[in-house]
């Protein structure tokens, strides 16, 4: 199994990304994300394989990948629809640099789980990742 990774732009937590996507209406069972290319490891990514989101200098969240699917943008160029499980699921920190596109994520390097995102979980981005560090969550 093989995952991506990608920043998520304009986004401080996963609360903004679950925003966002909420507005987005479903397509080939999940909500999409379009990207320029198409991941030349599809196999291996579609054999349970996640997108986990870097925002703010960190991996803090992943969904899980349904399907890779053509899409033509409106300019006519061919591109990629990432199409994911709308359920969000929480990860461990872990820090990244900025980087553009996607990249590959091998699984033994994928971060932890941290347990379902909840919209309704007030708790601050800052404080999950203290406590992140100190083992507590």
């Amino acid at each position: 199994m093989l995952h991506l990774q990608k920043l998520c732009v304009g986004a401080d937590g996963p609360e903004d990304l679950f925003a966002w996507q909420e507005s987005r209406p479903d397509q080939w069972g999940g909500v999409i994300h379009v990207t320029r290319t198409r991941p030349k490891r599809a196999e291996e990514i579609l054999a349970g394989g996640s997108l986990y989101w870097a925002m703010k200098g960190a991996l803090l969240c992943r969904q899980r990948i349904i399907g890779l699917e053509p899409v033509t943008g409106a300019d006519g160029v061919a591109r990629c629809a990432i199409v994911l499980d709308r359920r969000l699921v929480r990860t461990r920190p872990a820090p990244r640099r900025p980087f553009q596109g996607w990249r590959y994520l091998e699984a033994a390097e994928a971060p932890a789980d941290a347990g379902a995102f909840d919209p309704s979980d007030s708790l601050p981005e800052e404080i999950r990742r203290a406590l992140a560090e100190i083992g507590v969550v």
